[in-house]
């Protein structure tokens, strides 16, 4: 037989057998489309995650309470030391170290803001106004916090646009009061946009003074200080200056100081090894997929068996017949990868253009891994079937019952 014939005749068979045909097709489908999509979530998740902590720039530093052990790691979530950071001992680093540009002190929680009536739950960032320009964020309207000492509990106020539309609607929100907590601030700008910071959601979120932010919530320590580093200074060294000069102020090393390149590569590391991890839990549907083409495959020979001995008694050889199951497993493997491609894809292409602002994206490696294991395990699978098929006597075959 020629192998346009074979082709031809397992196409038909797989016509003949709908229902079964579907079933083997979907599986294969099924399989290639959750690699691709749960390899696209972790690689969104991961570019997502690297460009939030790219956006730091690479002269800054960002210095945590806590001792991190591990050199390069990630520092702690919430670190403890002996002694909280200080607006004391921000403004010591930024007197002792010549390389730092600016510091931006961080103090984070959260409460109900109101206005006219209407309430909302912000979460609150207490910083200066250095904070906007060095994390690259925009205002819509209006200006950044004063540059005022960073002692001085002012009563300005920079509000999300979400914010805004909860509590003014179309008006103005420019120069209007705002009540946070039991304190009065004056709303100085709006910020635009949905950009995260540390897992923030700033467009539900509020900037005030970090004096501010310290009275409201009754704390005295910070959460963060990021540290710009002046382009002529090495920021390698200003990092080791910045925890000598702390161990200084505490009598203790209790701080972790990072630099964004070292948190991008711990970052990347462990996101690689998630995104891998998801992605060969979705190769096992793909095994899974082949055992029931296997399977499958026996079923249609204990059916055709008496098709086989005629196939056979008209001059068709072994290899024939071997060939023939062999090709509709191929022809159902391929169809179901083809399937599952597009249809991953559009699943991908859904989660970009509902969520644009994670790169939902499958890798090449990714597609052309699961192309290639869908494709041999469709047919490692059937093979052994397929060979069984073949060596059927064309009599003992004939003679068989459905």
């Amino acid at each position: 037989m020629r192998p346009a014939d074979i082709f031809q005749f397992s196409f038909q068979a797989l016509i003949r057998q709908r229902f079964r045909s579907a079933m083997a097709l979907l599986s294969v489908c099924i399989g290639v489309s959750a690699v691709l999509v749960l390899t696209a979530l972790g690689e969104g998740a991961h570019g997502y995650v690297m460009k939030e902590f790219s956006l730091l720039g690479s002269d800054v530093l960002v210095m945590f309470p806590g001792k991190s052990e591990t050199t390069g790691g990630m520092p702690p979530i919430m670190g403890t030391s002996q002694r909280d950071i200080t607006l004391d001992d921000a403004t010591q680093l930024k007197q002792r170290i010549a390389a730092i540009k600016d510091i931006a002190p961080m103090v984070i929680g959260s409460t109900d803001v109101s206005f006219a009536g209407r309430a909302h739950t912000v979460t609150v960032l207490g910083t200066n106004h250095v904070f906007i320009p060095v994390r690259k964020l925009s205002l819509q309207t209006g200006n950044n916090l004063s540059n005022s000492d960073i002692r001085a509990a002012s009563n300005e106020v920079i509000i999300g646009h979400k914010v805004k539309t909860a509590l003014y609607g179309n008006d103005s929100a420019i120069g209007q009061w705002l009540r946070v907590g039991t304190y009065r601030f004056r709303v100085v700008g709006v910020m635009s946009g949905d950009t995260d910071s540390f897992g923030i959601d700033l467009g539900d979120a509020i900037v005030i003074p970090v004096a501010a932010a310290q009275q409201l919530f009754n704390v005295n320590g910070l959460f963060r200080l990021l540290i710009q580093v002046k382009p002529e200074y090495s920021l390698e060294a200003t990092q080791l200056r910045v925890i000598d000069v702390m161990r200084d102020l505490h009598q203790v090393e209790d701080v972790t100081v990072n630099s964004p390149n070292a948190m991008l590569k711990s970052l990347d590391k462990i996101l690689g090894v998630i995104t891998l991890g998801i992605g060969a839990l979705g190769l096992i549907s793909l095994a899974v997929a082949g055992i029931l083409i296997m399977n499958i495959t026996l079923i249609n020979i204990s059916q055709r068996t008496q098709e086989i001995g005629l196939l056979k008694a008209i001059g068709a050889s072994s290899k024939n017949v071997q060939m023939i199951f062999l090709s509709e497993s191929i022809l159902l493997v391929s169809l179901g990868t083809l399937t599952g491609v597009i249809f991953g894809e559009v699943l991908v292409l859904l989660g970009r253009y509902f969520m644009p602002s994670i790169p939902f994206a499958t890798p090449l490696w990714a597609l052309l891994l699961t192309v290639t294991v869908s494709m041999i395990s469709g047919i490692l699978f059937s093979w052994r079937p397929a060979k069984q098929s073949s060596l059927l006597q064309p009599l003992e075959a004939l003679q068989a019952r459905k």
